[in-house]
């Protein structure tokens, strides 16, 4: 027993620090995620969204540190009650969202490994199991090391994690998992399984229907609805925050959705990606982007123009928004509007440069490393 103690003593501490460092990676992104939780129709929690980012960072910090205490055998008891009441929490979002289908990735290994909400209830149900086991024979867990060199170890590994998260967060994630990473096809990740020849998923619709004579409800999908002619039985009503979407069939989705590029109401989006060359400067949310390097940003754009590639500057809030900063950008170029969701998952940066070509991105620059003229010339950027 005494082996198996210590192979799930591993098992479960590695687990804990990998999922946090992976999220580490890119805290923005998991914030990110926090906020489809709190959303209205979710959680309900909205209170929360101006916090996300903090929440985020504590929380991938907790999940570090609990599973280096946890393969160091510090304070085995407090340690496994903390991870039990983390997982219980974790369980209970992962379920909430695979049955009420909220929110389609729980963000646990970030954009590393994506799951499905089910896939992400069964990884904390197992998780949930393997707590138990261990804090039934916890007293099989030895610590490996003093207590005063373990709790420095946890000091340094509290340190680190707020050290990499500044970091990521002045600059970019260092290794980028999203599908418009540098090197990745824009062009390519648009394409349709169809496209490529490939099967699509297959979505179905569950209906909740209530019968207004008798309070019986049941659930109807989509095939059956059209099939059986529902919406002729007057007596039967769709409760529509009851309705829901599920998948039937498992097929190969696009992973870039959205990417529309919208300039004075004319789609630009394949002048933009059959160009030579393009420098986008993104800002996803205006009331949140940070203005202070935006000279370094123009100075770019101005050499990206004299070497002949188009520049545009592109946001997902309103022109309306736009305006009242306009003096305060000071940009030549024109300004374009884009899906925020699909600026957010581009760049983490706000604001940020992306430099693309025959819509393959290039590079991509928070507004904090804007290269200078002579960078970017020795770097080859136009």
């Amino acid at each position: 027993m005494k082996w198996v103690v210590w192979i799930v003593r591993v098992l479960v501490g590695g687990l804990f620090v990998f999922s946090g460092l992976v999220k580490l990676n890119d805290p923005m992104g998991f914030a990110f995620k926090l906020e489809d939780y709190f959303a209205a129709d979710v959680l309900n929690l909205p209170f929360l969204t101006p916090i996300a980012l903090p929440l985020a960072i504590a929380i991938v910090t907790v999940e570090i540190v609990l599973g280096v205490m946890l393969l160091l055998g510090f304070r085995a008891r407090l340690t496994l009650n903390l991870l039990l009441a983390m997982i219980v929490f974790f369980t209970f979002l992962t379920f909430y969202s695979a049955y009420f289908n909220k929110v389609t990735d729980c963000g646990c290994f970030g954009d590393a490994i994506p799951l499905t909400p089910w896939q992400s209830f069964t990884k904390d149900v197992v998780l949930l199991v393997l707590i138990l086991f261990l804090l039934i024979y916890r007293d099989a867990i030895k610590p490996i090391l003093s207590d005063r060199v373990s709790l420095g170890i946890v000091f340094v590994s509290v340190i680190a994690c707020l050290i990499l998260a500044r970091h990521v967060l002045y600059h970019l994630p260092f290794i980028d998992f999203r599908p418009y990473a540098v090197g990745k096809s824009i062009v390519e990740g648009m394409k349709t399984a169809e496209e490529l020849g490939l099967e699509s998923p297959k979505y179905m619709t569950i209906y909740t229907l209530k019968n207004t004579r008798t309070g019986e409800t049941r659930e109807v999908n989509s095939d059956e609805y059209l099939a059986e002619r529902w919406w002729e039985r007057e007596e039967w009503e769709i409760q529509s925050d009851k309705t829901r979407t599920v998948k039937v069939r498992k097929g190969y989705e696009p992973p870039i959705h959205d990417f529309k590029i919208v300039l004075d109401g004319e789609d630009i989006t394949q002048d933009v990606l059959s160009a030579d060359k393009v420098m986008l400067v993104i800002m996803y949310n205006i009331h949140k982007t940070d203005l202070r390097n935006f000279s370094k940003i123009n100075a770019l754009a101005d050499l990206a123009e004299r070497k002949g590639a188009k520049v545009y500057g592109v946001t997902g809030s309103s022109q309306s928004d736009f305006e009242p900063i306009r003096h305060e950008v000071q940009a030549a170029y024109p300004w374009a509007t884009c899906d925020m969701t699909t600026l957010k998952t581009m760049i983490r940066s706000n604001p940020g440069v992306v430099i693309l070509g025959k819509g393959t991105v290039k590079a991509m620059f928070s507004h904090r490393d804007v290269p200078s003229a002579d960078e970017a010339i020795a770097a080859q950027l136009f």
